[in-house]
C-alpha cells in the first residue's frame, strides 16, 4: 500500500483480496490543542457536579408514509399492518402516528427503560417526544416528530449508552420505488401474479428485513377516460428476447478496493460491462458505519460483489477483468483527525455527499462505527492528487458545523445561598427542550453547556440558554469554535490581522486563530456577554469566504484575463471578488482523466458579506464565451434500464457522440436499478446529444387487421414494397415490416414483436428510432390512408394512436376563429413585428437564414437537428478580436450575446396566441435555423411533455458549487441568518421553569410537512 506522507512516500502495490474494516483503524492520539479557560472559582461540593448529562435527537424518519391499501396488490407478512392506519383512523391522522412508527417509538423508551434498570442506578434516560417547531425545520429535516433521548451518569457509560441506542434502532428509514413490467410477474393464462413470484417477494423481505409491497401501475389506478380500446392492445414493455434468466455468480474483493476498482463516476466498471455484456452489483459502500440489524435479518457480506450475465464465460470474463484491474492498482492512503462529534454528523446528515465525493474521485473513504467516540478518517485512492481532493472535502463538510461551550462561573454556595443549582431532573428537562428546538447535541458538566451541530443549530441553542433565568444570575464566558480550511486563514484576517483587529475593537470580543491538523484550523469568539459574542460572531462569518466555482473551457481564459490581467482585473476591482482560473495543469498535468476537463475551473471568491457579487461576476464571465461553450446544463432521458446493458456494449459509439457534442453520458449505477440517463454539457449543445443518443435506442410499433383478399394483393405488390416503404422511411424514418417472422426484426428497447398470429390477422410492425418517435402519429396515420383505398377497415385496427384531446372547452369552440386555437409563436422570430415585411436575404444575419435542410425536414418527424447547422458562430474566425488592441479576447465578449431570456423570447408578443404576420414565420426560416420543434419544447426528448400555451422555455441556471464555506441548512448563501426563538422557549417567570410538573411535552401531534405518498408502480 502507497502511504502519504508529507513527503508521498512509496511503498508496494496493495495485493488483492486483503481485508480491511473500519473498526480495524489503528485508533491514534488526538493532538493537543488550546485547553479552555478555567474558571478562577471553585464549583461547590454538589453531587450531581460529578454526573454528565447529555442530550442528543434520534432520527426516525417519522414522516415516511406507506403506500395507499387500494393500491396493493401484494405486501409481505405484517407490512400493510405496520404501513397503513387501522380501520376507523381519523383523516388527516398525522403520518407520525403510523403502527410503524409509533412501534419504534415504543421500542426506544423499552431500550432505555432496560439500560437505566440494569444500571443499578448508575444511569437514568428520559425519552421526549414533539412535534418539529419551524425554527428547527428550517435548518434540518422536515420530520412530523422529534424524538430526544438525555442521559445522565458517568462521563464513559454515557456515551457508551448513546452509541447502544443510536446503532440499535431504526433510524433514517428510507423507501425505494423500482419500476417492472407487469409481462414479468403475470401468469397469461390466469391472468394473475405468479405464485413463485409473491413466494420470492416474501423470501427477500424475510432475508433483508425489508417490507415489500407490489402495487398497481400508474396507468391502472389513473386510467384516461379518454383512452380507446385498442390502444390496451399495444405492448409496451420491454422485448421479450431481454428477458432472458440471466445466470449469477459472485467474487469477493475487499470492501476498501470497490470505489477505486470502480473508477471516476464508475467509468472501470462501464467498460468491462461494456466488453463482456455482464452486469456487476457493488455491496453498499459504508456497511460498519450503522450497526442496527432487523430482527431475524441477515445483513449482506460487504466484500461480495454480484456478476450477472447470459452465460457463464461472460460472468468469468467479467471476473477475470475485475482481477487484473485490482492487480494493477496502486494504493495511496492518507489518515485524518476530525472532531469524533463531527464525525456522527458527517454519519448522519452528510453520508450522501460523502458518497458523491467518493465516486467523483474513485477514493474510499472510512469512517468509524457511528457514536464510536473516533475521529481517524481513512482516504485511500489511486492517485495522491484524487485523495488529496477527496480530504480537503472532507474537511470542508467538517467545518460545516460548529462547536460551543458555555462556562458559569459558580462561587461557593454558602456565600449566596439564595442561588440554588437546578437539580439532575431539572437538568435533564432543561436539556431535552432545548435540543429539540434547536437540534443540537448537548451535554452539562460541571457547569458548563457543550453545544454541537450545524452552525444554526449552535446559535439556536445559545439563544435559548440565554434565556434561562439561572443563567444569567452567574458570570459566564462563550467560547464559539468555527472549523476553516488553512488556506483561508489570511482571507479571513486581513493584512496584519486587520479585519479581526476591527471586529475585537466593535465587539469587545476575543478572536483566537487555533491551529487543528494540516488542513483545518479553529476560529475561536470568546466573550463574556451572550449579545458581544453573537455580534463578534456574525462580523467574523461575513469575513469567511463565500465563493461559487463552475467551468470555462481552456481556450477562453486568455480572453478573459486579457493582456497583463487587465480585463479581469478590471472584473475583480468592479464587484470586489478575487477570481482564480486553472488550467489542466494545475489540475494535474495533460494526460489525466478525460472527466477533468469538465470539473469546475474557475473560482470565485470574496468575503460572504458581499456574496450577492457572485452570481454577476459569473455572468460576466460567462458573456465572453460563445454560446456554444457556455452554459452547462442536463438532460434527462427514461430508458428502460434492461436495455443499459444494450447500450454499454456499443460505449465506443457512445464516446465518439459525447466528443462529438461536448457531452457527456452518465448511466446509473446497475444498484440503482433506474431508468434515468443523464446528459450533461453546453446548453447548446445537449440537444443534439440528446437527439444522436435516443438515434441509438430502437422501437418498434405493432398494428393489427382483419385480413382481406385485397390488401394481401396490395401487400404483395411493388407499390407497397418500393414505393410506400420508401415514403416512410424517407419521409417518417419509420420502416414498415409484414408479419415478420421470428428472430428477422432487431431488438426494441420498448414493444414485443416476437408473438403467434392467427389466420385471420394481419399485422405490421413499425420500427424506428427513439428520437423519431414524434412522427409515429403521423406515420402511422399516413399508412392508415393508405390502405382504406384496398379494403382496410380502419375501426378495426388495433394499434392506432388516438389524438389526444388538449382542451376540455374544445367541443363548445367550434365556431370561432381558428387562430385562437393555434399554438404558440415560434421561440426564434423577428425581434419587430414588422420586420417580415421588409425581408431581404442579403441582409439577414447568418444566424437567421433558412438553411436547405429546412426544406428538406421530413414532415412529422422531429429527429432532424440538421437545421442546427444553420446557427453556427461566425465570431470564430482568427481576424475578430476586440476594438482594443489591449485586450486579447474574442468580439464575442465585447459585442453583448443575447441573454438567455433574449435569445429565445419574442418581446413583441410575448402571449400564447400568434400574431397573423407571424403564422407564416413560425414554420419559416425566421426561427433562425432551429427546427420548428423547438418552439414547443426545449428538450422534447426527456422527461418533459408538450401542452398547448405559451411556450417560452425557463432555463436553470447552470448548479454552482461552493468551494469555500457551504451554507449548511436553510440559507443558500453564506450570510448568516437571523436567530429566532419562539416564545415558549422564554419563561421569565421562573428561576428553574423546566421540571416535571410545569413542563408538559407533546407525544403525538400533526406533523409539519410529509415526505410524498409512497408509490410502487408496475410500469
Amino acid at each position: 500500500m502507497h502511504k502519504i506522507s508529507n513527503n508521498f512516500s512509496r511503498m508496494t502495490p496493495a495485493a488483492f483480496g486483503i481485508s480491511r474494516f473500519h473498526q480495524e483503524i489503528p485508533q491514534q492520539p488526538q493532538p493537543l490543542r488550546r485547553p479552555p479557560p478555567s474558571s478562577s472559582v471553585v464549583p461547590p461540593g454538589h453531587s450531581d457536579y460529578s454526573i454528565i448529562n447529555l442530550s442528543f435527537n434520534v432520527p426516525f424518519a417519522s414522516s415516511l408514509p406507506g403506500p395507499e391499501p387500494d393500491d396493493v396488490l401484494h405486501a409481505s407478512p405484517g407490512a400493510v399492518q405496520r404501513w397503513t392506519f387501522p380501520a376507523g383512523t381519523a383523516e388527516g391522522t398525522p403520518i407520525y402516528k403510523l403502527p410503524v412508527h409509533v412501534q419504534n417509538e415504543e421500542r426506544l423508551r423499552n431500550l432505555c427503560q432496560y439500560i437505566g434498570d440494569s444500571s443499578g442506578g448508575r444511569i437514568e434516560a428520559l425519552v421526549t417526544s414533539s412535534e418539529s417547531k419551524t425554527s428547527q425545520a428550517m435548518h434540518s429535516k422536515a420530520q412530523g416528530l422529534i424524538t430526544n433521548v438525555c442521559i445522565s451518569g458517568d462521563h464513559d457509560v454515557v456515551h457508551k449508552m448513546r452509541a447502544k441506542v443510536l446503532n440499535e434502532t431504526p433510524i433514517m428509514m428510507k423507501s425505494a420505488v423500482v419500476d417492472i413490467d407487469p409481462n414479468l410477474i403475470l401468469d397469461p393464462a390466469e391472468t394473475s401474479i405468479r405464485s413463485s413470484v409473491l413466494s420470492h417477494i416474501d423470501l427477500c423481505a424475510k432475508y433483508t428485513g425489508t417490507d415489500i409491497f407490489l402495487l398497481r401501475s400508474r396507468a391502472e389506478a389513473n386510467p384516461q377516460p379518454n383512452t380507446q380500446p385498442f390502444v390496451n392492445a399495444v405492448d409496451s414493455g420491454l422485448d421479450q428476447r431481454y428477458r432472458l434468466k440471466h445466470k449469477i455468480d459472485v467474487i469477493k474483493l475487499d470492501l476498501t478496493m470497490h470505489t477505486l476498482v470502480s473508477g471516476r463516476t464508475g467509468k472501470n466498471i462501464k467498460l468491462i460491462e461494456s466488453a463482456t455484456k455482464t452486469a456487476i452489483y457493488f455491496p453498499p459502500p459504508f456497511p460498519g458505519v450503522f450497526g442496527y440489524v432487523p430482527p431475524g435479518a441477515t445483513r449482506r457480506a460487504p466484500d461480495e460483489i454480484f456478476v450477472t450475465g447470459e452465460t457463464q464465460e461472460r460472468i468469468n470474463h467479467a471476473k477475470q477483468k475485475l482481477r487484473e484491474l485490482v492487480m494493477s492498482i496502486k494504493l495511496f492512503s492518507r489518515d485524518v483527525m476530525v472532531s469524533a462529534s463531527k464525525v456522527d454528523s458527517i454519519l448522519l446528515d452528510r453520508l450522501d455527499k460523502v458518497r458523491k465525493i467518493m465516486e467523483a474521485n474513485a477514493s474510499q473513504v472510512l469512517f468509524p462505527q457511528l457514536a464510536s467516540q473516533r475521529g481517524l478518517v481513512r482516504v485511500q485512492g489511486t492517485d495522491v492528487l484524487h485523495v488529496e481532493r477527496t480530504v480537503k472535502e472532507i474537511m470542508t463538510l467538517a467545518g460545516q458545523f460548529y462547536s460551543a461551550s458555555w462556562w458559569l462561573m459558580v462561587t461557593d454556595p454558602a456565600q449566596t445561598p439564595s442561588l440554588r443549582p437546578p437539580s439532575a431532573s431539572e437538568i435533564r428537562v432543561m436539556l431535552s427542550d432545548i435540543c429539540t428546538n434547536s437540534g443540537a447535541d448537548l451535554s452539562f458538566d460541571k457547569m458548563n453547556f457543550a453545544i454541537n451541530g450545524s452552525d444554526d443549530a449552535v446559535k439556536d441553542a445559545m439563544m435559548v440558554i440565554n434565556q434561562i433565568p439561572f443563567v444569567k444570575r452567574y458570570p459566564y464566558q462563550i467560547r464559539v469554535k468555527i472549523e476553516l480550511a488553512n488556506e483561508h486563514k489570511e482571507f479571513v484576517s486581513g493584512k496584519k490581522n486587520g479585519k479581526i483587529n476591527k471586529i475585537m475593537g466593535q465587539s469587545n470580543v476575543q478572536i483566537i486563530f487555533d491551529g487543528f491538523n494540516e488542513y483545518n484550523f479553529y476560529i475561536d469568539v470568546v466573550g463574556n456577554q451572550y449579545e458581544a459574542t453573537k455580534n463578534g460572531l456574525d462580523l467574523v462569518e461575513q469575513e469567511m469566504p463565500a465563493s461559487i466555482s463552475f467551468h470555462v473551457p481552456d481556450q477562453y481564459h486568455k480572453r478573459i484575463i486579457g493582456i497583463g490581467g487587465q480585463h479581469i482585473q478590471r472584473i475583480m476591482k468592479k464587484y470586489s471578488v478575487f477570481v482564480k482560473f486553472s488550467n489542466a495543469m494545475d489540475r494535474g498535468g495533460v494526460g489525466k482523466d478525460d472527466e477533468d476537463v469538465k470539473i469546475d475551473n474557475v473560482i470565485c471568491r470574496t468575503p460572504a458579506r458581499n456574496a450577492q457579487s457572485l452570481d454577476a461576476v459569473k455572468q460576466e464571465i460567462m458573456d465572453m464565451v460563445e454560446k456554444v461553450d457556455a452554459e452547462f446544463v442536463s438532460e434527462t432521458v427514461v430508458i428502460n434500464r434492461l436495455y443499459h446493458r444494450e447500450l454499454i456494449s456499443r460505449m465506443s459509439e457512445i464516446e465518439g457522440l459525447e466528443k462529438k457534442w461536448n457531452c457527456k453520458v452518465d448511466f446509473p449505477s446497475t444498484e440503482q436499478a433506474s431508468d434515468i440517463v443523464t446528459i450533461s454539457g453546453p446548453e447548446y449543445q445537449v440537444p443534439q446529444a440528446v437527439d444522436a443518443f435516443l438515434g441509438m435506442v430502437p422501437e418498434s410499433h405493432e398494428i393489427a387487421f382483419q385480413k382481406s383478399g385485397s390488401l394481401e394483393q396490395f401487400f404483395d405488390s411493388n407499390e407497397f414494397s418500393n414505393d410506400l416503404r420508401h415514403k416512410m422511411r424517407s419521409q417518417y424514418e419509420v420502416d414498415v415490416h409484414l408479419n415478420p417472422v421470428f428472430g428477422s426484426l432487431p431488438k426494441s428497447a420498448t414493444a414485443s414483436v416476437e408473438r403467434i398470429v392467427t389466420a385471420t390477422e394481419g399485422r405490421l410492425v413499425l420500427t424506428y428510432t427513439r428520437n423519431n418517435a414524434g412522427g409515429l402519429k403521423d406515420a402511422i396515420d399516413f399508412l392508415i390512408s393508405q390502405l382504406v383505398p384496398h379494403g382496410l377497415e380502419a375501426s378495426t385496427v388495433k394499434g392506432a394512436i388516438a389524438r389526444p384531446k388538449s382542451d376540455s372547452f374544445e367541443d363548445s369552440l367550434p365556431f370561432f376563429e381558428s387562430k385562437l386555437l393555434q399554438n404558440a409563436p415560434s421561440l426564434h422570430l423577428n425581434d419587430s413585428p414588422t420586420r417580415s415585411l421588409f425581408h431581404d436575404g442579403d441582409v439577414t444575419p447568418v444566424s437567421e437564414r433558412s438553411s436547405i435542410f429546412d426544406k428538406l425536414r421530413k414532415p412529422g418527424s422531429i429527429g432532424s437537428f440538421s437545421s442546427f447547422m444553420s446557427r453556427k458562430n461566425t465570431n470564430n474566425t482568427p481576424g475578430n478580436f476586440y476594438r482594443y488592441p489591449s485586450s486579447n479576447a474574442s468580439k464575442a465578449s465585447l459585442i453583448s450575446l443575447e441573454s438567455r431570456e433574449s435569445g429565445y423570447r419574442n418581446f413583441w408578443n410575448d402571449s400564447g396566441v400568434n400574431l397573423p404576420e407571424e403564422d407564416a414565420a413560425s414554420i419559416s426560416s425566421k426561427n433562425g435555423g432551429w427546427p420548428a420543434r423547438y418552439s414547443e419544447n426545449k428538450f422534447p426528448f426527456g422527461t418533459n411533455t408538450s401542452t398547448p400555451g405559451d411556450k417560452t422555455p425557463r432555463h436553470e441556471p447552470r448548479a454552482s458549487f461552493d468551494s469555500g464555506r457551504p451554507p449548511t441548512s436553510h440559507s443558500f448563501s453564506n450570510l448568516p441568518a437571523p436567530m429566532q426563538v419562539p416564545a415558549s422557549h422564554v419563561q421569565q417567570n421562573n428561576l428553574f421553569p423546566y421540571n416535571n410538573t410545569n413542563n408538559k411535552k407533546v407525544h403525538h401531534n400533526e406533523v409539519v410537512g410529509s415526505a410524498p405518498n409512497l408509490h410502487l408502480p408496475l410500469r
